[in-house]
């Protein structure tokens, strides 16, 4: 069976599902393919950022956001010796953002409101079950995308451009013979849950102990658990066992001691093997990759969400007016790579150097603190967390949503 439409979006991810109803209400024909029955997968990114947040703002969508349930962080602090404590982020410092917070909230949340507003825009269409699994081409540009649909049979969607939203392990990607650069990483991540804890407050800032870190996202009625240890030891972390793992926790948050029982066994540990890399090229002729598929970020300071979210905006706005007269560019498909190299090779570098000189010391078990010298600046001059909450909170190229995607507040139907 094949099908056509203007732009096919290749995962249902916030970068996809965001672009898709930024796109549709553009008027441009959207159709969204998720592999996936539904958006319910745990150890995701939760963190939705001010400029996200304004972005929900400006398309008439906060308000439902709000009604969400989210926890709220207005800083990020660290505890040091003698009961004191250093603000790394102040987001209250943040000028000129309606929303100086970061939201935790759980992305299939998040996700289900943006595809429930794109479902009000006549253009938009979303395929649940839908798994791409290659391209097609025409007289050499690709033209369109193989799937098989929720039957399994096999089918195809032609489009004029197809946008690769599937991941730091895209497949789309892959097919078209786009290779990232990956960057040393010397850190990856182990999530798991437990029962809520209400004496534990939501932190974007791990826990620092000799050798390993611990950070916590709440989650309605449960603890989403971040463990941070060296890359590469995997097997040595399942080796040891659970019971090895829960005096980690309780040795680094001694309130989780009681809660972190109810971790039965290391099959309840999910792995996540941190990547860094980035496309020298993000598009062929007919095909445009976005977000993780792009650029896959660190998990530090929770910022892979909201690059995807920026790059989907940039998008839009530059690729609307082209996807109506029918024909987009080369050129046109790189001006999305021109406006957002910048700010994704800027933000990737202070990663980098936070893995360098932050998490590299505590997981080689040299220190289990921030630098000395990062916390006297920051206790001296505490105005300093105004700059790390913008890079954390805003940005190095913050993106507005374009006039034709925006609603009043309170809305998300197509504009009157």
């Amino acid at each position: 069976m094949s099908e056509r439409t203007t732009c096919a979006i290749v995962g249902g991810g916030p970068a996809g599902v965001v672009l898709g109803l930024l796109l549709a209400r553009a008027g441009v024909g959207v159709t969204v393919l998720e592999k996936h029955a539904d958006f319910l997968r745990d150890f995701r990114g939760d963190t939705v950022h001010p400029t996200t947040l304004r972005l929900l703002d400006e398309l008439g969508l906060y308000e439902r956001f709000a009604a969400l349930p989210h926890s709220r962080v207005h800083d990020i602090t660290f505890p040091l010796d003698g009961g004191r404590s250093v603000t790394l982020a102040d987001f209250r410092r943040l000028r000129g953002q309606p929303h100086p917070y970061v939201a935790l909230v759980p992305q299939w949340d998040l996700l289900n409101l943006l595809a429930e507003a794109g479902r009000a825009e006549p253009a938009f269409t979303l395929r649940m079950r839908h798994e791409v699994t290659g391209l097609l081409y025409g007289s050499g540009t690709v033209a369109g995308v193989r799937h098989l649909g929720p039957d399994g049979r096999p089918g195809e969607l032609r489009a004029d451009l197809v946008v690769a939203c599937d991941g730091r392990r895209s497949i789309v990607r892959s097919q078209a013979g786009l290779t990232p650069r990956e960057y040393p990483v010397n850190l990856d991540v182990w999530w798991f849950r437990i029962p809520a804890d209400g004496g534990v407050p939501p932190s974007l800032f791990p826990r620092f102990g000799r050798g390993r870190a611990l950070a916590v996202l709440p989650r309605e009625g449960y603890l989403q658990i971040a463990y941070l240890g060296p890359k590469g030891t995997d097997a040595r972390l399942r080796e040891r066992g659970v019971d090895a793992l829960r005096r980690d926790v309780a040795e680094l948050m001694p309130e989780l001691s009681g809660a972190v029982r109810s971790l039965a066994s290391m099959d309840d540990v999910k792995h996540l093997d941190v990547r860094l890399d980035r496309l020298a090229r993000w598009h062929t002729d007919g095909l445009l990759c976005i977000g993780d598929a792009a650029h896959a970020m660190s998990p530090l300071g929770g910022v892979g969400v909201n690059l995807a979210v920026q790059d989907a905006v940039a998008a839009a706005r530059l690729l609307a007016a082209p996807l109506r007269r029918g024909r987009v560019t080369g050129r046109e498909l790189d001006a999305v790579r021109r406006r957002r190299l910048p700010p994704t090779v800027a933000t990737q570098a202070l990663q980098r150097l936070l893995h360098r000189r932050l998490i590299g010391p505590v997981l080689k078990g040299r220190t289990s603190a921030p630098p000395e010298a990062l916390t006297a600046l920051l206790t001296r001059l505490p105005r300093l967390s105004a700059v790390s909450a913008h890079l954390i909170g805003v940005g190095i190229r913050p993106e507005r949503a374009p006039r034709f995607a925006r609603r009043p507040p309170g809305t998300s139907g197509t504009a009157p």
